[in-house]
């Protein structure tokens, strides 16, 4: 009797402990404006804590992450980050892209500095809330790019992951070249017109949904900006982490950026991959298989090493 007494204890304070564990942090959804939705997820007991605005890679991307049907985007990694840091005590704010609402805002075109305004938007927003000590963007991928320019005397610090250190034609010359050699100089001709002239009508027809008017418009707005040329301007602190096992960018990129950001810090990690997950395996179709898998848990040294810089920020 007196051990079937102490199971049901162990099992309701077991119970409880774990209930008291997964309450660590609240979430509200949060309208900026027509085009911004989104998530924010706050600590619990922790008063003015830091905030991260955390921007989604290239493509269409929701707030934690994921892409829509068909594009092999299902990992939640972005919804993660959000859980796991609240639990070190720190906010974030995760929306989805504008191109997310296209269908439903009739919208029949986007360029890169639509996409700068959005997370302007989202600072200013949050900036007027005065309830956090420090506002941090963090930019992955794509996103990297879109934080450098949008920190710009808004932001607290930055923290880029995954991003790229050249220019966007740089890195799809490549991309594509690697895959398309026989194509190599009409790929980069392609480019160099649209950089250039804002259009081109000379691209491989392989590629022509890349090169589609609607996206060489959009590619146009985004090729201007080199992203060590920007990053080179902040006078805020910098964290640039990068993956040593990134399918998608290379740790060569964060050294780039690292070089050129002053104020910066350079962390690369063991076999982190473009998800945030820990792949040992050189494998690409192993390393792809986990973008798709959100049970897999996050590199086991992420949180830890955006907990520690952003802790360093608040005792400054």
């Amino acid at each position: 009797m007196r051990n079937s007494i102490l199971s049901l204890f162990l099992i309701f304070f077991g119970n409880f402990i774990v209930s008291a564990q997964e309450k660590t942090f609240t979430e509200e959804e949060i309208t900026v404006d027509k085009f911004t939705d989104g998530t924010l997820t706050s600590p619990s007991e922790f008063e003015n804590p830091s905030l991260v605005i955390f921007i989604q890679g290239s493509g269409p991307t929701n707030r934690d992450g994921n892409s829509p049907e068909g594009m092999n985007n299902k990992s939640d990694f972005a919804k993660k980050i959000a859980h796991e840091l609240a639990a070190e005590g720190i906010a974030s704010f995760r929306f989805d892209k504008r191109i997310m609402k296209a269908k439903e805002l009739n919208l029949d075109s986007l360029s890169f500095e639509d996409l700068i305004l959005d997370v302007e938007n989202i600072l200013i927003h949050f900036k007027k809330d005065r309830n956090f000590s420090n506002i941090i963007i963090a930019g992955h991928s794509q996103g990297s790019l879109i934080g450098i320019l949008a920190s710009k005397n808004n932001a607290d610090a930055l923290i880029s992951i995954a991003g790229a250190g050249e220019s966007i034609d740089n890195i799809l010359a490549a991309q594509l070249s690697a895959q398309l050699p026989q194509l190599k100089d009409d790929i980069e001709q392609a480019l160099k017109e649209i950089k250039e002239n804002g259009s081109s009508s000379n691209y491989p027809s392989i590629l022509g949904s890349l090169f589609s008017p609607q996206n060489q418009a959009f590619l146009a707005s985004w090729i201007k900006y080199d992203p060590a040329e920007e990053i080179a301007k902040l006078q805020i602190p910098v964290l640039i982490i990068n993956g040593t096992n990134d399918a998608q960018v290379k740790e060569e990129q964060a050294e780039l950026l690292h070089t050129a950001a002053e104020n910066s810090e350079l962390v690369l990690l063991e076999n982190m991959n473009h998800v945030f997950r820990k792949v040992n395996s050189k494998d690409l179709t192993k390393n792809y298989q986990t973008y798709n898998n959100p049970e897999l848990p996050l590199h086991p040294e992420i949180i830890p090493v955006l907990t520690d810089f952003i802790k360093n920020l608040e005792n400054k």
